[in-house]
């Protein structure tokens, strides 16, 4: 594959089989995109133009998922091209070693200037004290309110522009980068920025544990936004949710009533944060179209997740509806197929390989992922696509009280929790019911049969989330060990402190009993 990947370098971008002019690389990798804003009708509740300009005149999957719907195993994922569960990325805390191997690693090794920018989040011991306490204790048998309740917050007028300053910092320092690297050698350059855009932003007001609860924007933005096109979404009845998905609807604080225009706002100005980060997008491809390195460049623009935004009544991501797992992706650069739209359903894991090829090195240890390459190419030097016709997600984190994989095949979706037999799975057929509404697992046994037995190829999925339950034990007695004294005080005013402190004692006796209980007995 290395020799076919050299051989479309010579084609693509000319020079001798000694003096390959290799393509620069460029990734914008923002948080909590929802991917089916980047292609179609998505596009058209807001305006997006730069990644409609890379829908024109790149490629666009319209199937891509992230391999664990949270911040940290996502990245972890994708930096190391392995599913979470072999990284053994738990949660936002637990997830790869400082001194992993990414693929921004071997880029290096092999010749190229690197540069990363803004937010990377892949490795261990990061995120909130709150975060890795919640994801510790999911199993035990209490029920606490753990964010804000979301709110829109309209901020500035409209010369407004720059509101997610962090991530503008960022983004100027990439171009400026790129211009500085202009005028150097031939030797080819990989450039990450990382936006923490259109992620909620910390509701202030709840104090220094608050987690990210608020949408922001400005009237700037806001005109980006067809609010006509801003559709509310159909709910369940609570009574009729899944045991897995109530856990999550109320440990999120949206367990209370939501009028109409309340749902309607925080979904506007969620569009109106991705029209922000979107223009982020553009800067970076402004400047390297003005340096004239655009193209000899491949361009990559993804998220580590989505966002639910209401959806399911829900927000942030934790969840493996659409509106959390499923994120974009799409790739222009020499070489590259313009206008195509690639319905195979791919992942995270994928963009490992992918980068690699692209740049003609080759590939170490085992990885989870496939080039995709192969996919969107000119050439017709590649073998055929060699992509399995399935993806997976896993979730072991907080705001979900089991663990959770999810299989995407064709147009099923299946959902399976913990040991398989504890927690009932799901399974939806994405192309009839989009909204994911209607659990057709009694309706298809046979289905849902293959596609556990699939999934069980993939991972054993009931002695991974063993492996977890077990993990979070352990991971919370040695945090409350050290903190001796200190720990009644410390877990009181975590982020879940206005319910917790309703039965202090209640809540610790939970704990208790769940540390001294069985792993066996917990959901997982």
């Amino acid at each position: 594959m290395l020799l076919l990947a050299l051989l479309f370098f010579i084609q693509n971008y000319g020079g001798s089989g000694q003096n390959v002019a290799r393509p620069n690389i460029v990734m914008v990798m923002s948080d909590a995109f929802d991917g089916r804003l980047s292609f179609d009708t998505g596009s058209k509740v807001v305006q997006l133009p730069y990644i409609n300009y890379l829908n024109e005149l790149g490629s666009t999957f319209l199937n891509t998922y992230t391999n664990s719907p949270i911040c940290c195993p996502s990245r972890a994922a994708m930096w190391s091209g392995q599913f979470a569960h072999l990284t053994q990325s738990w949660n936002n805390y637990k997830c790869l070693d400082a001194n992993s191997t990414t693929w921004m690693d071997l880029l290096e090794r092999n010749g190229y200037r690197t540069k990363m920018l803004g937010k990377l989040d892949y490795t261990s011991g990061s995120h909130s004290v709150s975060n890795r306490v919640e994801a510790w204790t999911r199993d035990v048998q209490f029920l606490l309110r753990q964010e804000g309740r979301p709110v829109s917050q309209l901020v500035g007028n409209m010369s407004t522009i720059r509101i997610m300053e962090i991530d503008w910092e960022n983004t100027d320092k990439a171009t400026q980068w790129i211009r500085q690297t202009a005028g150097l050698s031939n030797e080819p350059f990989a450039l990450y920025l990382g936006l923490n855009l259109p992620h909620p932003y910390k509701t202030e007001s709840l104090g220094p544990t608050a987690g990210g609860s608020t949408f922001r924007s400005s009237p700037y933005w806001l005109k980006k936004v067809s609010s006509e096109l801003v559709s509310i979404p159909k709910w369940l009845p609570m009574a009729a949710m899944h045991p897995v998905d109530l856990y999550s609807t109320f440990t999120k604080n949206c367990s209370s009533e939501f009028t109409e225009e309340e749902i309607k706002h925080i979904r506007t100005f969620y569009y109106a944060m991705c029209a922000e980060a979107d223009a982020m997008l553009g800067q970076v491809i402004s400047a390297l179209r003005e340096t004239g390195l655009l193209d000899n460049t491949a361009v990559i623009f993804t998220a580590d997740h989505g966002e639910l935004a209401m959806e399911h009544r829900q927000f942030y991501k934790m969840s493996m509806f659409e509106g959390s797992s499923h994120v974009p992706l799409l790739i222009m650069g020499p070489g590259v197929k313009s206008g195509l739209q690639v319905h195979q359903l791919v992942s995270l894991v994928d963009l490992y390989p992918t980068v690699l090829e692209i740049a003609g090195v080759s590939a170490v240890g085992n990885l989870s992922g496939h080039s995709i390459l192969p996919l969107i190419s000119k050439s017709r030097n590649f073998s055929k696509n060699k992509h399995p016709e399935w993806v997976l997600s896993e979730y072991h984190g907080c705001n979900a009280n089991a663990s959770t994989y999810m299989l995407r095949v064709g147009h099923w979706k299946y959902i399976a929790y913990a040991d398989g037999l504890s927690v009932p799975p799901q399974l939806f057929n994405v192309t009839a019911d989009k909204d994911e509404l209607h659990n057709l697992v009694l309706k298809f046994p046979d289905v849902q049969a293959q596609l556990d037995k699939l999934l069980r190829t993939i991972v054993d999925y009931p002695k991974v989330s063993s492996a977890v339950r077990l993990y979070n034990k352990k991971a919370f007695a040695a945090w409350r060990d050290s903190l001796g004294s200190n720990y009644t005080e410390v877990i009181a005013n975590l982020r879940w402190h206005v319910d917790w402190q309703k039965d202090i004692l209640a809540n610790e006796k939970a704990i208790d009993t769940w540390l001294q209980g069985s792993s066996r007995t917990s959901n997982g």
